[in-house]
């Protein structure tokens, strides 16, 4: 590794003395939220589920939280080690030669490039970072070797923790068939794709005792009769298609993160790709600590500690899912109230209960609200680059409960997903607090 960082500097002309001076590294929360964002590209050109992302951005954040913590002098943060479960000890003794900032950074693309599908992709990425830190910053070749190798080694911990997660063993599950009684999920229009991450809900968390720690509210029972709870929540989400409001149809569009929404013209059918609910949250928590004025320490941080909230809630939606099955509005219409109806959305593949927007912005809304504060205002620009407006919202608990809502809008879920997921986020968010009081 070190022999080919300093090819690479060679090559460009640009060599790192052990006599430097180096400038002050940047320690700012953009710094920090325009490498990530290099990540949430490479996610969305891989059309990253939103499951997978999640934890991807949990173990790359992760890695430069630990990197921070383990060598910054003073040491602002402890270790998650004692919090996060089966947490690894890193046991890394200090190094002067370390530059903490940089070798954060560099952590968070090693980690990238080691876990997504695509990590090839930020090789470059990881190049100018070196570049940058000799050239601009004036790193010496001590420090450069130190940063790297501190990095690496914090990396190759992380690395053997994630393997042991669960994951890897749901890969080699067969094919998920979905169940034949009719209340239950069934692939919709227009791919028909097959359940998405069926087995999710076996993955160890990140900081619950169990995937089924906070079981919802059971899902109103299935029923097919007219004027019976269940056939009134489905007329409710039949009746706003009929009647949106242009108001309701942008707050859909806005919160959709679809990362492959197919678009059919005629016989041709191509896909277009968008950022994940994960990845849009991620876009908020950068917004807000630049908005705030983090430094790099308490920016790091405050994403890592949304990132692994963010991966427990999927987690915890993900067991309910799959565990309860349930219909997705627009089978149910067009089998009972009206055919040739079609939601606004299209609607993911897998089951319906609970709401993964609503258990997930409500989980990272309250760690949000603790983190930055109540009273939060800020503009949220993430989906611009994908041709939607900014949108600006009073608090993160106003945004995660429009975002859970954007999903009755959108056609894809029932009331009491939504509701019930909200609350099931809600308590998921708690817990995480409470488990930060134990540092």
């Amino acid at each position: 590794m070190k022999r080919a960082i300093w090819l690479v500097l060679l090559v460009l002309g640009i060599r790192a003395t052990s006599n430097a001076t180096p400038a002050s590294y940047p320690a700012d929360a953009k710094t920090y939220v325009q490498i990530l964002k290099k990540l949430t590209d490479v996610m969305v050109q891989d059309v990253t589920g939103p499951c997978a992302a999640a934890r991807y951005y949990a173990y790359a954040n992760l890695a430069a939280y630990e990197v921070q913590n383990q060598q910054a002098p003073p040491v602002q943060y402890t270790s998650f080690r004692g919090i996060i479960r089966d947490y690894p000890e890193f046991n890394l003794a200090a190094n002067p030669a370390v530059n903490a900032n940089f070798a954060s950074l560099y952590a968070l693309l090693r980690m990238g490039e080691e876990l997504l599908p695509s990590g090839y992709l930020l090789e470059e990425s990881r190049r100018q970072l070196l570049l940058e830190a000799v050239k601009k910053h004036r790193l010496s070749k001590a420090q450069l070797d130190g940063s790297v190798a501190y990095a690496d080694q914090i990396v190759k911990h992380l690395l053997q923790y994630a393997a042991k997660d669960g994951y890897l063993k749901t890969t080699g599950y067969l094919r998920y068939t979905p169940l034949k009684q009719s209340s239950h999920w069934q692939p919709t229009p227009p791919a028909y794709q097959e359940a998405y991450e069926p087995h999710w809900g076996t993955l160890r968390p990140f900081l619950l005792d169990s995937a089924a720690q906070f079981k919802p509210t059971p899902a109103v029972a299935y029923n097919e009769q007219d004027g019976t709870p269940f056939y009134n929540l489905a007329r409710e989400v039949y009746n706003i298609g009929k009647t949106m409001s242009p108001e309701q149809r942008n707050i859909a569009n806005f919160w959709d993160c679809n990362p492959f929404f197919l678009v059919q013209q005629g016989h041709v059918s191509y896909g277009t790709k968008k950022i994940s609910p994960g990845g849009h949250w991620m876009g908020i928590t950068g917004i807000a600590c630049m908005q705030k004025q983090l430094n790099l320490a308490a920016t790091i941080r405050c994403h890592a500690l949304v990132s692994i909230t963010m991966a427990d809630a999927f987690i915890s939606c993900w067991n309910e899912k799959y565990r309860s099955n349930r219909i997705r509005p627009e089978t149910f219409i067009n089998t009972h109230l009206d055919r040739n109806w079609r939601a606004l959305l299209q609607t993911p593949p897998f089951p319906e209960y609970t709401s993964g927007h609503s258990v997930v912005s409500a989980a990272v809304a309250t760690l949000l609200t603790a983190l930055l504060g109540d009273k939060f205002s800020y503009t949220d620009t993430v989906e611009v680059e994908f041709g939607l407006p900014a949108r600006s919202f009073t608090s993160f608990q106003q945004a995660a409960q429009e975002a859970a809502l954007s999903r009755l809008y959108g056609g894809i879920h029932f009331r009491d997903a939504i509701d019930n997921g909200f609350s099931q986020g809600q308590q998921i968010g708690q817990y995480v607090l409470q488990k930060l009081k134990q540092e």
